[in-house]
């Protein structure tokens, strides 16, 4: 494992982040509830390749469950964005990430089923142990880097219940949809230095709920 190559991604992504002049919505947005997520970045193993963490939700959930997502869930009374992604990442994979973990926060995006959610990148380091909360999430995936930087990795799609465009990320034999595709497309997008804006690109009908 190569250790300064880690530690040049890291600050990279950092200084990257650090660059990136993000939109906030306010703390309190009319008619959406404060939510976060995690994009929680894993470092070069001797096996793995930089990577980030998703999952699946569990099956049991009330609402979307069974759907690719991000760690993350709705704010507590009084709790910013990141101690809430920082929270939701320990209580869905018992991986325990401090502040100083956090290389930077990007745009809130609002979704249809009535949130208006901060993705907060953060540094895993080197394949850390998890522990799957099974009431919460029912799988949880290393997707590499280079995966969501390829040319073809996302694609845009029209449905007729809008004017906008669903933006998708092409994950092995399936699609993951916005929100999630969104706030991921908005990560590859500042990792190569773009200020690209999300908020206006459109999710598909069944997460509209």
């Amino acid at each position: 494992m190569d250790r300064a190559h880690n530690e040049a991604l890291r600050q990279r992504i950092a200084a990257r982040c650090a660059a990136f002049q993000r939109l906030d919505h306010g703390g309190h947005p009319p008619g959406l509830k404060r939510a976060a997520v995690a994009i929680t970045v894993l470092e070069r193993t001797a096996h793995e390749p930089p990577g980030f963490l998703l999952t699946r939700r569990a099956a049991g959930l009330r609402a979307h469950s069974l759907q690719w997502a991000l760690p993350g869930g709705r704010c507590d009374p009084g709790e910013d964005a990141v101690g809430a992604a920082l929270r939701e990442l320990q209580e869905e994979l018992g991986l325990a990430l401090e502040a100083a973990d956090v290389l930077g926060v990007l745009d809130d995006y609002p979704t249809r089923s009535g949130y208006l959610v901060t993705p907060v990148v953060a540094w895993a380091g080197c394949d850390p142990a998890l522990s799957l909360n099974p009431h919460e999430v029912s799988s949880v995936h290393r997707i590499e880097l280079a995966a969501i930087e390829a040319e073809d990795a996302f694609d845009f799609v029209r449905i007729p219940e809008s004017e906008r465009r669903v933006v998708r990320l092409r994950f092995e034999d399936d699609f993951i949809h916005a929100p999630t595709a969104a706030l991921i497309y908005q990560f590859r997008e500042v990792l190569a230095g773009r200020a690209t804006r999300v908020a206006d690109l459109e999710q598909p009908v069944f997460a509209w709920k």
